[in-house]
């Protein structure tokens, strides 16, 4: 059985599209036909359950009992990965949970594969978070993710700034995600179907639909983008899977 591995996507600052990354490595992995498993720690609305609900579940991540179902899992499941969309607020404080039950020694001492993707806001106070974040990087892979989904301009940033904060985390890497249309964001937030399957014109359940193609072709052009710089990072190496040859998921 391949080592697990787990990707924690948070922030401590919300409305920085913590979901929109979680949602495009669901996508990612589908299409490259690695088996992942999903949780939402949006208890109890889930936004990433109305878009992924076969392999989400909707936790809170707080609880001892949750913990349980997520990390006590890890070896006894068929996915060996493991995305966890952790809410607004929540990451230094999860973060330090698994640091508290041993899950950040075992991945330290090469058990489980882990890794952060921390989505960063346009201001200071965002890269403010790194410094506290960074106490928990011992083991683990981090990425840090300038999101601009919802047309962040990380005004607040100079290049100096940027680095002296990014410079203080050893071997941490930066990632793009780059704008999507609005129009073309908002119909898939209408449809609550994942990426991938609105570029390839079917619903939830794999009907046929009847999507914009031109909608379709913003959100096939965006995707293909971030997927890049998934492929850069080596995504599919990190987490313990050769990437396939020929991607699923129809249309790219």
């Amino acid at each position: 059985m391949a080592k697990p591995a787990v990707i924690v996507v948070g922030a401590d600052k919300g409305g920085v599209g913590k979901t929109t990354v979680s949602r495009t490595l669901l996508d990612y992995f589908s299409a490259n036909n690695v088996l992942t498993r999903a949780f939402d720690t949006e208890s109890p609305r889930g936004t990433l359950k109305r878009f992924h609900p076969d392999i989400t579940e909707i936790v809170d991540m707080t609880t001892t009992s949750d913990q349980m179902k997520i990390f006590d899992t890890l070896n006894s499941v068929s996915p060996s990965v493991t995305v966890i969309d952790v809410r607004a607020g929540l990451l230094s404080p999860a973060l330090a949970s698994l640091r508290d039950i041993g899950f950040l020694d075992a991945a330290k001492s090469g058990q489980i594969t882990f890794a952060v993707f921390h989505i960063l806001g346009p201001s200071i106070a965002s890269l403010d978070e790194i410094a506290e974040t960074s106490n928990f990087m011992a083991g683990a892979r981090y990425f840090l993710v300038k999101n601009f989904i919802n047309d962040t301009q990380f005004f607040q940033w100079d290049q100096a700034t940027y680095n002296s904060y990014f410079h203080r985390i050893k071997d941490a890497t930066d990632l793009t995600i780059p704008k999507l249309n609005e129009m073309a964001y908002e119909q898939v937030e209408v449809a609550s179907v994942p990426f991938l399957k609105f570029v390839a014109n079917k619903g939830i359940s794999d009907e046929a639909a009847n999507y914009s193609f031109v909608l379709r072709g913003y959100v096939r052009h965006w995707l293909a983008n971030v997927w890049a710089e998934y492929d850069r990072i080596k995504l599919t190496d990190i987490v313990g899977s050769s990437k396939s040859s020929s991607r699923s998921g129809g249309e790219k």
